[in-house]
């Protein structure tokens, strides 16, 4: 079955769903988007990604020109039409048509678009057996040129640092802050474990501030673990006894080795694994169903 796709009302087969190429998401990168999981059936905290998306918008000045219950049932139309339990969501609300310069003004209605499709970040080993880092020498922006915790189209900035990565045979980097502490990396956020502590970068530090990082957070204190939020550097991740990434795509990553440092003795640990777990379930049994 070919799979459709959501434009601005209308659900369109996928060889057929185009935007303008005046289009200031497409020109520009004016606009915002989210990445939403379905498991089992479920949409995995789809409030929480419809929030960020608004928040996002509202940085921008960016009307989203269709109700947000709207939206939310749309998003689970796509995957009804599609026919998927396990997917991934993207949701996209560019500036729309407008001309050849930046005004925001020439474009007359935002551009919503909803596409639903299966992804795969990372090979399935990786899972098991961990991922190997390097940190690129691409810095994540200060919140005085552009908060990270707006979830714009524009991505280059990370894109540059994953290049950098694929360069050195890495399927991800660590970006640092200006400041030299670590922020995250290209699209997952970053935890450690240092004396049975969970830390993670505070949200001022240059991040996005990522749902399922959130859902972890949330984990920790359901599993009595203690979360800290605090800056940390390449030195606190190279000592840290485990370290794992998080992120809606990517979900759970243990890492094991960083710049050619071992993490722990180079294998997932234990906390991780709990988490690991832990957030499995909640990913089979939580969310908004789709088909009831």
């Amino acid at each position: 079955m070919s799979l459709v796709v959501y434009i601005d009302g209308a659900y369109v087969p996928k060889d057929q769903a185009s935007v303008s190429v005046y289009d200031h998401g497409l020109l520009y990168g004016d606009g915002v988007f989210e990445g939403i999981r379905a498991y089992n059936g479920r949409v995995f905290k789809l409030d929480e990604h419809l929030r960020r998306l608004q928040v996002s918008a509202q940085f921008l000045q960016l009307e989203i020109p269709l109700p947000i219950d709207e939206l939310r049932e749309a998003i689970l139309e796509t995957l009804r039409r599609n026919e998927l339990r396990d997917a991934y969501v993207r949701v996209l609300v560019t500036r729309g048509k407008g001309d050849l310069g930046l005004d925001p003004r020439k474009c007359l209605r935002p551009t919503v678009v909803i596409i639903a499709d299966t992804i795969q970040l990372l090979p399935p080993e990786v899972y098991e057996g961990g991922i190997e880092l390097a940190c690129a020498s691409v810095r994540r922006p200060p919140p005085d040129v552009f908060p990270a915790q707006i979830k714009s189209l524009n991505y280059l900035n990370s894109i540059l640092a994953k290049m950098e990565a694929i360069r050195q045979g890495f399927d991800e980097a660590i970006m640092l802050n200006t400041d030299g502490f670590v922020a995250e990396c290209t699209g997952e956020n970053i935890f450690l474990v240092r004396d049975g502590r969970l830390v993670t970068t505070p949200s001022y530090a240059g991040i996005l501030e990522g749902v399922t990082r959130n859902t972890v957070i949330a984990m920790a204190s359901e599993l009595q673990i203690e979360v800290q939020e605090r800056l940390f550097t390449l030195v606190d991740v190279y000592s840290a006894a485990e370290c794992f990434l998080t992120g809606t795509a990517a979900e759970m990553v243990p890492v094991v080795k960083v710049d050619g440092r071992t993490i722990g003795d180079g294998r997932p640990g234990p906390i991780t694994a709990k988490f690991t777990e832990h957030f499995r379930i909640l990913t089979q049994t939580e969310g908004v169903p789709i088909y009831e």
